[in-house]
């Protein structure tokens, strides 16, 4: 059993959160306005999910999942992350975030910059080109035809096995894009980003991809 410790408790975090249960793990919860405001979504997710602190969530975490506006992104803890593989959710979304120049002019990706504030943490692209609500209802079986793929990049291929499996058991399939620096594929606005995918059409979507747009 793993415990997924999740910094972000809005909808991909809470779907994150009841996927991770669903597979039979343990999940520690977090978001920014207290342990107190997710007594509900604690009493729905059941007795292995308890609410805590940010620091508290990223202390317990085997797996880290990050799902915080992107503008706050440096206020994740980082020491207690060390080593672990912490899943990035996060998508940029100036008008909410503030422009950031680096990823304006094509430079940088979200999850890079999540690497760069975390650098001992093994950080993977997970869940950011999927509606939240699709999370627990698109899934289907390993084999079905025309199975809806996910995309994930990492650079460390032991957080792309935990993502391949983690969205395996959740109904879909991988397609990685290779390193992080490569996450750019599938971000806001590209090709492979929302749309419902198999994995071949997610390949070629990231291909098609733009780096600026």
């Amino acid at each position: 059993m793993t415990t997924f410790g999740i910094i972000g408790a809005g909808n991909i975090g809470s779907q994150v959160a009841r996927v991770a249960i669903a597979q039979g793990n343990e999940v520690v919860i977090a978001n920014s306005r207290g342990p107190e405001t997710l007594a509900d979504l604690v009493a729905e997710l059941g007795p292995k999910a308890r609410a805590a602190t940010a620091q508290e969530a990223a202390e317990a975490a085997d797996v880290a999942v990050v799902s915080v506006p992107l503008k706050v992104y440096r206020d994740i803890p980082v020491e207690p992350l060390a080593g672990k593989v912490v899943l990035d959710t996060n998508n940029y979304y100036w008008e909410r975030d503030g422009h950031i120049e680096a990823l304006d002019r094509g430079e940088a990706t979200t999850a890079g910059l999540l690497q760069e504030h975390l650098p001992t943490s093994k950080v993977a692209k997970a869940f950011n080109q999927i509606m939240s609500g699709a999370i627990t209802t698109d899934g289907t079986p390993s084999g079905t035809p025309n199975r809806r793929a996910l995309a994930t990049a990492s650079d460390f291929p032991e957080a792309v096995e935990l993502v391949t499996r983690l969205y395996d058991e959740a109904g879909f399939d991988t397609v990685s894009a290779g390193p992080l620096s490569e996450s750019w594929r599938f971000e806001r606005d590209r090709p492979a980003y929302v749309s419902r995918q198999n994995a071949q059409e997610l390949k070629e979507n990231m291909g098609k991809a733009q780096r600026v747009l």
